[in-house]
């Protein structure tokens, strides 16, 4: 899975003049992202203004070419997927695909008999505090940070798809920048 920021839209005008004005608003949470088990397909995000579009992976060569958005960040998640009965887990490492740098861990839980998000919420919310408090135990650099995006205010329904799993890996990734940020501002 790939998920890249975005930066510098370009809209053109009639007389073919580049304008950014209206879309440097959208620089920050415009997300682009790439799910292994549907290679053809590929999300934009734009968190600030809450939509999600999916579209033909083609969509990133089109742009390309049309140079209406150049690549800041990519991370390739890196996932290995287990099944213990009825939960499935996926944990993987967050990578930069531009320098290797390790970026973060990243888990994935489902509980497979329910597609509801609501129904699945509290059965999950107590197996995540179980692992947290078992990692608690032990002195391990880093902490778990429980991301659980509102997916009504992109227009999702309460079954869950890979509209869902796009807007995850967006919050997870605003996350690790807006903590990348504060890092490098204590430094400084």
């Amino acid at each position: 899975m790939i998920v890249a920021e975005m930066t510098d839209l370009h809209v053109s005008s009639e007389n073919g003049e580049q304008r950014t004005s209206k879309c440097l608003e959208f620089r920050r949470d415009f997300l682009g992202i790439s799910l292994q088990e549907q290679p053809n397909k590929y999300y934009f995000v734009i968190r600030g203004q809450r939509l999600i579009l999916e579209a033909e992976s083609s969509i990133q060569t089109i742009m390309e070419k049309f140079q209406s958005y150049k690549m800041r960040v990519a991370l390739n998640f890196e996932e290995f997927q287990y099944q213990l009965g009825d939960f499935q887990l996926r944990v993987g490492k967050v990578i930069s695909i531009h320098s290797e740098n390790l970026k973060g861990i990243v888990m994935e839980m489902e509980y497979l008999p329910i597609s509801s998000w609501e129904k699945s919420h509290q059965i999950l919310g107590e197996f995540f505090d179980m692992c947290q408090e078992a990692l608690g135990k032990r002195s391990l650099p880093g902490h778990f940070v429980h991301i659980e995006p509102n997916f009504s205010v992109f227009g999702l329904s309460d079954q869950y798809t890979s509209q869902h799993i796009a807007i995850q890996y967006a919050s997870i990734m605003a996350q690790m920048i807006a903590t990348a940020q504060s890092a490098q501002a204590v430094r400084n």
